[in-house]
């Protein structure tokens, strides 16, 4: 056993590697130019509304994190001594903090590198632009996965087990669902009202620096795609790995048990090599660049873990466990690829919706939404197709093993964490550096280098999302069957196993009100979090308008907008409107569990689940396609911005039904990844206590 649990060393090792590259990476980026004094100030003023969200957002979760610390340490031993409460609290309390790290690391690197990203496109060109947005990029990434398996190896190597350590997920958890839903209701707040306002009535270019609330878009920016994506990966490599690292346990003893921390010291190192692939010149293809670092990333990490496992289990069981993380890995590139099909701006779904702007925004919506519903279908396929694999890869030599298959699916899915966030980062330091060419005034060329890194930042927006997503789908499997393991144990719970497992039967009816109240969850918090955004850009427009009204001088040139009033009023949108969100997330599979017991929640989980997946799916490819239609027509297509000088209706329609997409994308959509995976480590805290 001590022999084996030295193994954990090695997470610990590759999870520090991680962020001192990460932190020479910082500091390397710091060596660039900002460019002119005027890119300097703005940039300043983009990092300083960036880091007063994040601090006020931490410091009002807060009373939040002591309470539930509190209710471990204390409620749960007195209903089953056999909790270790200090423990589970210590965990909580690292995850909740390592997230929140997480979260300030790639926030100063993404902020402090836009002016910079921009300076090199206007000095050295497209592919030095390319490399230092990236480079900022991998700086958030790295953390997330280095945070991620750092923490979980120290705590294993604390208390050597997987099930009291699980309240890491639950913090990380916690953290990234006010987070994702604070993030994009900030973001959106901002970027609608800077839309409707500036580009819409106004006909103002977006980043122009007449519209007060250009500083809170770029912000917004930061929040949402920056701070709120990473917190959510960080929960799901975390969960994954703890969830994983529970049923290895269980099946294999110890080294089943850290596996799982191998293969994400794997997926890390794979993922610090695959950046250095990311590169193109002058007339390259940024998007090409970056596909390239993560298929080497993939392939890399694939025939690491096939030494590892064919070493570490004995015949086809190492095979077997080998093509289970295979298919995790293998969906990575899929989802990549229709993620990119249904959102790219010079594919059909895209071009399409950009068609049908000519009849103006209701046509734009209507195809928006079609093309949102059909990229649902074909995800899915995957998702279940490497679920079905990977369980009958890892059965091959004995069917008990099955469920460790579908674990280590997830687990290769996550393995290249690293690279994918760094791919999504980097889109929010390209937006900035286009923004902040535009306000700087910069030379016209400057912004078409960015705004190409822009469009590819969209892309890869999309396609990280679409990873969290499929992530999520299968932590959640993992995190099932995990709760399961654990209700298996729980003595109390003896009547409701057949052959010694937790069997779910769609015939009983409290397994059916579970799954229903599931299932309509997603729908509370999709509803919730889209209308926050509405009430929110209510206010901002409001306020745009009413200096756009009574500060003379403005769209002159002559006066400076109160840029600061519009970033006050997206923060406190935010802050206040995700409460409530976060208490549906965390109460709802508490009262279910504890109010109608053990199979009520197994269905609540699984109706979540599905619902939220596909609903999460829908979202985010829609808002994606409406986004990126909208930037094919800018780009000077279908008559471009304006006609004769005058704003094109074709490019108005557009803009509307990406403003109608802006929430869907990059709010309520990415709110299901973190709903998921909050209830799933909820169950599986309190298997151990539930009593019918």
């Amino acid at each position: 056993m001590q022999e084996t649990m030295t193994l954990a060393w090695y997470g610990v090792i590759t999870g520090a590697v991680a962020l001192l590259f990460a932190l020479a990476t910082f500091a390397s980026i710091m060596k660039e130019s900002m460019g002119t004094p005027k890119m300097k100030e703005i940039s300043e003023a983009v990092q300083e509304g960036a880091m007063a969200y994040l601090n006020r957002q931490y410091k009002t979760l807060i009373p939040f994190t002591i309470v539930v610390a509190i209710l471990l340490v204390l409620v749960l031993p007195m209903l089953d001594p056999r909790v270790k409460g200090i423990p589970l609290m210590i965990s909580f309390l690292v995850g909740a903090v390592c997230s929140a790290i997480a979260g300030y690391i790639g926030m100063n690197s993404t902020t402090k590198s836009n002016a910079r990203t921009a300076e090199a496109a206007r000095s050295f060109g497209l592919g030095k632009a390319l490399n230092v947005s990236f480079r900022a990029g991998s700086v958030m990434g790295l953390s997330v996965a280095g945070l991620g398996l750092l923490g979980v190896s120290v705590l294993f190597l604390i208390y050597k087990d997987a099930v009291v350590i699980n309240s890491f997920a639950f913090g990380a958890s916690a953290i990234a669902f006010f987070a994702r839903v604070g993030g994009g209701i900030y973001t959106k707040a901002a970027d609608v009202g800077a839309d409707l306002v500036g580009k819409v009535e106004a006909g103002i270019p977006e980043d122009d620096p007449r519209n007060p609330a250009t500083i809170a878009d770029n912000v917004g920016d930061n929040v949402g795609d920056t701070a709120g994506m990473g917190a959510d990966l960080f929960e799901s490599y975390a969960a994954t790995t703890i969830a994983a690292m529970i049923i290895g346990n269980s099946i294999f003893g110890p080294k089943g048990a850290l596996f799982p921390l191998l293969v994400g010291a794997i997926g890390i190192i794979a993922s610090i090599i695959g950046t250095f692939f990311v590169r193109t010149g002058e007339g390259g293809n940024p998007q090409t660049a970056l596909n390239v670092g993560l298929w080497a990333t993939n392939l890399m990490t694939a025939i690491g873990v096939y030494l590892l496992s064919t070493r570490t289990f004995p015949g086809r069981d190492g095979v077997g466990i080998f093509l289970a993380v295979a298919a995790g890995l293998i969906v990575n590139i899929a989802i990549g690829a229709l993620t990119e099909y249904y959102t790219a701006n010079n594919k059909p779904p895209c071009l399409r919706i950009a068609e049908a702007s000519k009849t103006g925004p209701a046509t734009n919506v209507i195809h928006g939404l079609a093309v949102g519903m059909e990229s649902v279908f074909y995800p899915m396929v995957f998702f279940a197709g490497a679920i079905y694999f990977a369980f009958w890869a890892a059965s091959w030599v004995d069917p008990s093993h099955a469920i460790y298959g579908i674990a280590m699916a997830a687990m290769g899915m996550l393995s290249t964490a690293g690279i994918v966030v760094a791919m999504d980062s980097f889109g929010p330091v390209a937006d900035n550096a286009g923004g902040i060419a535009e306000m700087a005034e910069l030379p016209e060329e400057v912004r078409e280098k960015t705004d190409r890194l822009d469009a590819v930042g969209n892309t890869t927006a999309a396609i990280a999302k679409g990873f969290a997503i499929g992530s999520a789908a299968l932590t959640a499997l993992a995190l099932f069957q995990a709760f399961a393991d654990e209700v298996a144990r729980n003595p109390k719970l003896a009547h409701l196993l057949t052959n010694g497992h937790l069997v779910i039967n769609l015939n009983n009816p409290t397994v059916l009100v579970g799954l229903l109240l599931g299932a309509s969850i997603p729908f509370v918090v999709g509803s919730a979090t889209m209308r926050a955004v509405g009430d929110a850009a209510f206010g901002m427009v409001n306020e745009v308008r009413r200096q756009f009204r009574e500060i003379s001088g403005i769209m002159e040139g002559e006066a400076k907008p109160d840029y600061a009033r519009c970033v006050s009023i997206a923060t406190g949108a935010a802050i206040s409107k995700m409460i409530f969100p976060g208490l549906v997330a965390v109460i709802v599979p508490l009262v279910v569990g504890f109010g109608l017991g053990a199979l009520a929640l197994a269905g609540y989980l699984a109706g979540l689940t599905a619902t939220g997946v596909l609903m999460a799916l829908f979202l985010a490819n829609a808002g994606g396609a409406w986004d990126n239609a909208k930037k094919w027509i800018e780009a000077g297509n279908l008559g471009g911005k304006k006609i004769d000088g005058k704003p094109n209706p074709v490019h108005q329609a557009a803009v509307i039904g990406d403003t109608v997409g802006d929430p869907c994308k990059d709010t309520s959509g990415p709110a299901m990844n973190p709903l998921i995976k909050v209830a799933g480590t909820i169950a599986l805290i309190i298997a151990s206590v539930l009593f019918h």
